[in-house]
């Protein structure tokens, strides 16, 4: 086991290396000149030369790369162009809205996925299974922003049970902050769960067709027992698969359900970062989502291991 885990973190390591050039060199090659933006087109050339000293931009590639990479290895993500405090300030405190909204999602799309998949399995070809995977074909096929407008409409317009948009915070009480995130987490966990459930039932059946499921029933183990015990297990790596791809997605897919409901979360951010070309907070925070994006799946990659033991062995 230690051994397979020294081999995925050694491949961890070489995908940030790989991602933080990429990263680099695609917001570096964008157009537009951050100090040219914030001092306006009517700014002189050597106005624009000193900001850019200021700032750091008149250095070469390599170096910048290099001072870059070196503070996040020291956990310093350097200043914002535009508003001119650490970045690592400004990541904690938003991280304290994206990475509680994405586990509630994630909670709520497991929570909902997980029974219907295993009934949509359990009752494979009767008239419920074709009814569920339309509602779950719907889900999918639903826009998560124009849902989360439908959610604000109903319950915060019509039945004022919660807030069109904003953030309490969490000073007033861990169930304010998690209402302020509700009809947000829903709008985001309805084609996650849409998906995982399609991906559970099909895990599933594929599981219920093996030879130790048909030799389980031929002892007189039920189809409830054999579900639980046998084939929920075996079934989970795909599903790990997912669980894990959707957590990446929710943390740094949800740009806009953030913009439709006034966030102030990481997404939020990147978004105001590349429209002010404060490229700094762009490169940190998009390098800091990719961690968390290439970490997770180290994680479920362990997990693999230790529900299938094949894996630690190499076969």
């Amino acid at each position: 086991m230690l051994q397979y885990a020294f081999k995925r973190a050694l491949s961890l390591c070489l995908s940030l290396c790989l991602a933080s050039v990429v990263i680099f060199a695609v917001v570096e090659i964008a157009p537009g000149d951050p100090a040219s933006f914030m001092l306006g087109i009517n700014a002189q050339p050597d106005t624009i030369a000193a900001l850019r000293a200021e700032l750091g931009l008149d250095q070469g590639k390599f170096v910048r790369y290099l001072e870059w990479t070196g503070g996040m290895l020291r956990g310093d993500f350097g200043t914002s162009y535009t508003y001119r405090s650490p970045i690592t300030d400004m990541v904690v405190e938003r991280m304290w809205v994206s990475l509680p909204l994405a586990l509630y999602a994630l909670a709520l799309s497991t929570l909902i996925a997980f029974p219907v998949g295993l009934y949509a399995a359990s009752k494979r070809g009767a008239p419920s299974d074709f009814a569920v995977m339309g509602v779950t074909q719907l889900g999918i096929a639903i826009p998560n922003f124009w849902f989360a407008m439908i959610l604000v409409v109903i319950f915060a317009i019509k039945l004022r049970w919660f807030s069109a948009g904003g953030f309490a915070g969490w000073d007033d009480g861990l169930f304010i902050g998690l209402k302020s995130l509700t009809l947000p987490a829903i709008s985001l966990a309805l084609p996650q769960a849409s998906i995982l459930s399609r991906v559970m039932r099909s895990a599933l059946i594929e599981t219920l067709s093996e030879d130790y499921i048909r030799t389980a029933r031929a002892k007189g183990v039920s189809r409830t027992a054999v579900l639980w015990r046998h084939a929920l297990r075996n079934a989970m790596i795909p599903v790990l698969t997912i669980i894990g791809l959707q957590f990446s997605f929710l943390m740094a897919g949800a740009i806009i359900i953030e913009q439709v409901f006034f966030l102030p979360g990481l997404g939020r951010l990147v978004f105001q970062a590349i429209t002010q070309r404060d490229l700094i907070v762009v490169e940190s925070v998009v390098m800091l989502l990719v961690f968390a994006v290439i970490s997770v799946n180290f994680f479920i990659d362990l997990t693999y291991a230790a529900v299938d033991p094949r894996l630690r062995h190499g076969s």
